[in-house]
């Protein structure tokens, strides 16, 4: 069974920092895409953030390039989302996902997700 475990999520003040981290089970996590994708309240799911399985090459949606940086550590099968300079507009549930960016059109790809609330 595809396991993946959000944590880390909370709430922090505008320019703040917050390190999210998702653990993957139930299959080889070294040889998979792993994508952050993000979600408010009666928005669409947003693309955030993917890391390949192969040379970890980067990619980053406009929104957030330059204040995240997606990380993974492969013995330990955990994706991480640095998070900096955060916005008020950051705040929503964010989900790791096992894929490349299509995962953000298949909701059953994600995990539960965590929380992020970015408020003063």
């Amino acid at each position: 069974q595809v396991q993946l475990v959000e944590s880390g999520g909370g709430l922090v003040q505008p320019g703040g920092s917050l390190r999210l981290s998702c653990l993957a089970s139930g299959f080889t996590f070294s040889m998979s895409y792993m994508t952050w994708v993000r979600q408010a309240p009666g928005k669409e799911p947003e693309w955030v953030s993917t890391i390949d399985s192969f040379n970890w090459r980067t990619t980053y949606a406009d929104a957030v390039k330059g204040r995240f940086t997606i990380s993974r550590d492969n013995a330990k099968s955990t994706l991480y989302l640095q998070m900096n300079s955060l916005k008020p507009e950051d705040t929503a549930r964010y989900y790791c996902a096992r894929g490349p960016i299509s995962v953000l059109a298949d909701r059953r790809t994600w995990g539960q997700g965590t929380q992020v609330t970015v408020s003063a």
